[in-house]
């Protein structure tokens, strides 16, 4: 028996013990529903949400109009960390991601709890900074934000609150319900997308574009070509790691082993020429300082390349579902996280209730919408401008995730896991590990990511002490170092 099969046999939250889980997810607990051309869209709506509608300006703000450039690096050093998690995510095709692989991988609960808290706050920020986004875009839509003064901001408040909830109550009604809004709101996306290129290439046809512009480097604060790229490209790569969160559905997904591979690499292939073209065509038609001063810099590609079409609202509705699908799913993956790592005993057993009824991870999903509002309050009355500060920090503690998932593989190689599972060569492993830790450097960091980061960091550490205490004194399990063959069973 492979350890797969040997870690797969956790008890259920009624202290039963759960079938076994074979490669087709026979014994999980989760609903198994997502399809092929369900994961492509779930990874693409993913990657193309809040950062190709929000993030385009920023990137041209730190290099200029060469903003394609870090774009390029960052799916590079995307795709071959992507590899690694490809073959991890066939290898064992189970909730919880980049923390079960590096769980397997080194066995240190302390190490584990805090890749899964570093997800978890990519994640629940990325979806608390959307609801924000998606509340002021609401009131844009209807044209309510001047008008209202003072109010818009409680209002806009109660607008993300009322969405996060929204989104609870569907990631809480089943995954195959939570998966067709996805499609729906991936295609109301791509829609939004396809509207501006097609509106590009027709201004670029009748010479209303200068691609000059394309190449021109303008650094901020005297930095150097080199310093503004890498620190771009950091930048740029917060917009790639939606790949990550496809892999904490694989319980849920049909023949995962089969499937991943294509569906994984594919998806993130094509967002990665997406947004190459839609950054080539937002700087050749909009002048560089507009465009990254812009709060919808994709608006105002479409305004200079159709001037007069009544677009405003109708792309002001579609970026709300853009960025609507982001935060669907960051919370879908959140939930599906804590759930997984409630299984491995990583963290408390409670975290891995399920509703039986629909098979969606109860626990999870009210746990991560706690967490997600909090954020929002706090970020709306107490820290303004936080979440956007802490997408960087976010990013840093996430590169650090991809450099362990790639020694991961490495450290992994040997050992059988599912059969048949996509191997990738040694070689990009120990690229992805090489390129992943040199964007967290200070040469692509600045100094206030490293201070965001290790304050997420100094709160992991807190709730693991926390969750140390719970899990030795409460039930008298101990946290420590796990050999692999022992990782999943409740009686170590």
């Amino acid at each position: 028996m492979t350890e797969n099969h040997h870690d797969s046999s956790p008890s259920t939250t009624d202290g039963s013990a759960a079938p076994a889980a074979d490669g087709q997810h026979g014994g999980s607990e989760l609903k198994q529903a997502i399809t092929p051309k369900l994961l492509l869209l779930f990874i693409v709506g993913d990657i193309l949400g809040t950062g190709v509608y929000a993030l385009t300006g920023k990137v041209a703000g730190e290099v200029g109009g060469a903003g394609w450039l870090p774009i390029i690096i960052a799916f590079a050093v995307a795709l071959v960390t992507a590899f690694s998690y490809v073959e991890m995510v066939t290898k064992y095709p189970q909730a919880a991601g980049a923390a079960l692989y590096i769980h397997k991988a080194f066995g240190i609960h302390f190490l584990t709890f805090m890749v899964t808290f570093a997800v978890l706050s990519s994640g629940i920020t990325s979806a608390a900074n959307s609801a924000i986004f998606l509340a002021e875009n609401v009131l844009k839509a209807f044209k309510l934000d001047e008008s209202m003064g003072d109010a818009s901001m409680p209002v806009a408040t109660a607008i993300a609150l009322v969405f996060i909830g929204l989104v609870a109550c569907i990631n809480m009604l089943g995954v195959s319900e939570s998966v067709k809004l996805n499609v729906v709101l991936t295609l109301i996306e791509l829609s939004g997308l396809a509207l501006v290129l097609v509106i590009g290439f027709f201004a670029i046809a009748r010479g209303d574009a200068d691609f000059s512009r394309v190449l021109i480097f303008e650094t901020s604060e005297d930095k150097s070509l080199f310093m503004a790229v890498i620190g771009a490209t950091a930048l740029a790569f917060f917009s790639m790691v939606g790949f990550e969160d496809s892999v904490n559905m694989a319980e849920e997904t049909v023949d995962p082993v089969k499937n991943f591979p294509k569906m994984l690499l594919g998806g993130l292939s094509f967002t990665g020429v997406v947004y190459v073209l839609v950054s080539i065509t937002a700087v050749a038609i909009v002048p560089i300082g507009e465009l990254t001063e812009a709060t919808t810099p994709l608006l105002s590609v479409v305004q200079h390349g159709a001037p007069g079409f009544p677009i405003d609202t109708v792309f002001a509705f579609i970026s709300i579902f853009a960025v609507a699908n982001t935060v669907l799913i960051n919370m879908m993956m959140a939930s599906r996280l804590l759930y997984g790592m409630a299984k491995q005993g990583v963290l408390p057993g409670f975290l891995g209730g399920v509703l039986r009824s629909r098979r969606t991870p109860l626990a999870g999903i009210l746990f991560s919408t706690l967490l997600a509002v909090a954020l929002v309050l706090t970020v709306r009355y107490a820290l303004p401008e936080s979440t956007i500060k802490a997408l960087g920090g976010t990013t840093a503690l996430l590169l650090a995730v991809f450099g362990l998932v790639n020694i991961a593989v490495i450290v992994l190689r040997k050992d059988p896991g599912q059969p048949g599972h996509f191997r990738t060569p040694i070689v990009m492993a120990v690229i992805g590990a090489i390129t992943s830790f040199a964007l967290i450097t200070p040469l692509a960091q600045p100094m206030e990511n490293y201070a965001i980061a290790g304050g997420m960091l100094g709160i992991g550490l807190l709730l693991y002490i926390v969750t140390f205490i719970y899990n030795g004194a409460v039930r008298a399990r101990r946290t420590r170092f796990h050999h692999p063959e022992d990782i999943g069973r409740e009686d170590v």
